[in-house]
């Protein structure tokens, strides 16, 4: 990855707005803090959450609480639970949405 901002970035994640996104089921909220190409988001997701949309951008995605699932476009499920990560590439083939039942709440960097 090719990080092209500034020398560095602090974030205040307590000064950066909280934006609610609804899903198929539940809703989202998010914080989002951009700079140069890179993009770092957390996110909850509701209980019941389910995406409302498939998505091909790379992700790093970890989980910091809850569970999360995230369905493949070929019908696979990736779970993870606290303290795991998965990455996507931007790929078609890679198009994915999350899911969960219980809640989750995750740091997405892209």
């Amino acid at each position: 990855m090719q990080i092209i901002s500034d020398p560095y970035s602090v974030i205040d994640w307590d000064n950066v707005p909280i934006i609610k996104h609804p899903g198929e089921t539940g809703f989202a909220w998010s914080r989002t803090f951009e700079t140069g190409n890179i993009r770092i988001r957390l996110i909850e997701y509701s209980p019941g959450f389910k995406s409302d949309h498939w998505c091909c951008r790379g992700h790093l995605i970890h989980l910091l609480d809850g569970e999360l699932n995230i369905e493949i476009k070929d019908g696979s499920v990736i779970r993870l639970i606290i303290g795991m990560s998965c990455c996507f590439s931007d790929s078609k083939a890679t198009a994915h949405k999350p899911f969960t039942d219980i809640g989750a709440f995750l740091l997405v960097v892209d």
